[in-house]
């Protein structure tokens, strides 16, 4: 037992230094690729079982469905909101969007994210911790695991941390109760494609009038 919380500790360590230190100094080019190569060797070195094929698939699919149905109106929602107008239309975004769209945020962002963090670490952190250990364990690691991010974005770090670690905990449960990583798959792309559609949008529109009576 004690190997096995080792294992599951050693793991999320692992994780947290990776994208914070080795991952940044990837070339942009190979990033996508060479995540999801790493999400695929974490699953199968771990012997997490992604629930890909029917019937867990069919579960996956459906609490995802929702879920990212859920989570679009949500952003469409939120995005009417005067100060995230204001943070999508300052958003640093990159130079080749339909790549961003296409490549990175699926294959370079969502499948290396949810193999590794709900797939492998999740299945090593429930045998060495249970369950709700394991939960526990994977979102916590999710969150930290973005600190190096929001300094690159120049954006707050603990609430970076504290928001990602509650959608780390959203996608573990997605993934608990369908047994599959489809449903957090959906969520999680659900979540960064809206937002970088709604970003893309405000920041190709019009630029707002300045409020009466303010300087110009």
């Amino acid at each position: 037992m004690r190997s096995t919380r080792i294992r599951a500790v050693a793991l999320a360590v692992g994780l947290v230094a990776w994208n914070g230190l080795a991952d940044p100094r990837l070339p942009a080019r190979w990033q996508p690729l060479v995540r999801a190569g790493l999400g695929g060797v974490l699953m199968a070195a771990t012997g997490a079982r992604p629930g890909l094929r029917p019937p867990s698939v069919w579960s996956g699919l459906r609490v995802g469905a929702a879920a990212a149905t859920a989570v679009s109106a949500g952003v469409a929602a939120t995005s009417t909101v005067p100060v995230v107008r204001t943070g999508m239309r300052r958003k640093m975004l990159p130079e080749r969007p339909g790549r961003w769209i296409a490549l990175r945020i699926p294959l370079g962002t969502v499948w290396p994210e949810e193999a590794a963090f709900r797939g492998a670490l999740g299945k090593v952190g429930s045998d060495a911790f249970g369950p709700a250990g394991g939960q526990l364990l994977q979102a916590t690691a999710f969150g930290l695991s973005h600190i190096a991010d929001a300094r690159t974005a120049g954006e707050p770090v603990i609430p970076t941390v504290l928001v990602t670690g509650v959608a780390g905990w959203v996608f573990g449960w997605l993934a608990q109760r369908s047994a599959s990583l489809a449903a957090p798959m959906l969520a999680h792309l659900a979540v960064n494609e809206a937002g970088a559609l709604a970003a893309l949008a405000y920041q190709a529109g019009p630029a707002p009038l300045p409020a009466p009576g303010s300087p110009p």
